[in-house]
């Protein structure tokens, strides 16, 4: 048996919306809960570094989205408001009342779509991990389309593997993308792009989703890789707009800094969620 089947064989299994959703519980304190969501073609093992120290503090959960346990299987055809419908399916069925979503990557889009629909009762924070906040680039829109066709799909999986790896040569993350995220293949890779691609279509970008929520609560973006030039700037100038967001970069080269910077994310999940408030 290899690491992967012995780590997903201590995962925790629901059937939820016909999906088998699987996750894993760690602590037992008062409180919102922390739930994990990592980004498409990525697990729960993403989340290694940080779940035991968080679990200090918080009851965390790490929750793997449908078809995402097993790379080789086959969920059928789904988006980011299935995903969140069994996020919340789940935590429906574990009776857990507030929450505060962590999400990395494009994961975000799902946990907008929680955060909105649950409200700022049961979601009173969110947190967002490296993400694309401004829109879509020339150079990310064309990896996405190479990545949904059959013929250049596997070019445009290296060039975005390229990109966030950056500089580094940090061995963990180099794992993580090319023996974790390369077990995915073109049928998940595909919907993954397909997916993300709507989203920045029909919102323009994060940002804007972010804006649009009706009920405002603190967000925070934590991350070690800037998308665009002046990518600081422009958190700053929206932040300046709208109080509830705040941004927060880490130490790191990589799109990965749970991975790259756990200590550093670790310390500000748990600042941002002991924070007060300011939001009436």
């Amino acid at each position: 048996m290899d690491v992967a089947n012995q780590e997903n064989n201590k995962l925790q299994s629901i059937i939820i919306n016909g999906q088998e959703i699987t996750y894993d519980i760690n602590g037992s304190a008062e409180g919102p809960v922390i739930v994990l969501l990592s980004g498409w073609c990525q697990d729960h093992r993403l989340f290694d570094y940080i779940v035991k120290p968080l679990s200090d503090q918080h009851k965390v959960i790490r929750m793997n989205w449908r078809g995402h346990t097993d790379p080789q299987s086959s969920p059928g055809d789904f988006g980011a408001k299935d995903q969140a419908d069994d996020v919340i399916g789940v935590l429906n069925a574990l009776d857990i009342d507030q929450v505060i979503p962590v999400s990395t990557s494009h994961g975000g889009w799902a946990n907008l779509e929680i955060t909105e629909r649950l409200g700022t009762q049961r979601v009173p924070k969110s947190i967002l991990i490296d993400w694309i906040m401004v829109e879509a680039m020339e150079e990310f829109t064309k990896n996405l389309k190479e990545i949904q066709n059959l013929e250049t799909w596997f070019m445009g999986r290296q060039s975005l593997f390229n990109h966030w790896i950056g500089v580094s040569h940090n061995q963990t993350v180099k794992d993580h993308l090319d023996i974790e995220m390369a077990s995915w293949g073109y049928d998940m890779w595909e919907r993954a792009c397909r997916q993300i691609e709507k989203g920045y279509q029909i919102w323009g970008s994060p940002l804007n989703r972010m804006a649009s929520l009706p009920e405002k609560r603190p967000i925070v973006h934590i991350y070690s890789q800037a998308a665009v030039e002046g990518y600081e700037e422009i958190q700053k100038n929206y932040k300046e707009e709208h109080p509830w967001f705040d941004f927060i970069v880490v130490p790191g080269d990589t799109h990965f800094p749970t991975l790259e910077s756990p200590e550093a994310v670790v310390n500000h999940i748990n600042e941002f969620v002991s924070a007060s408030s300011l939001i009436r």
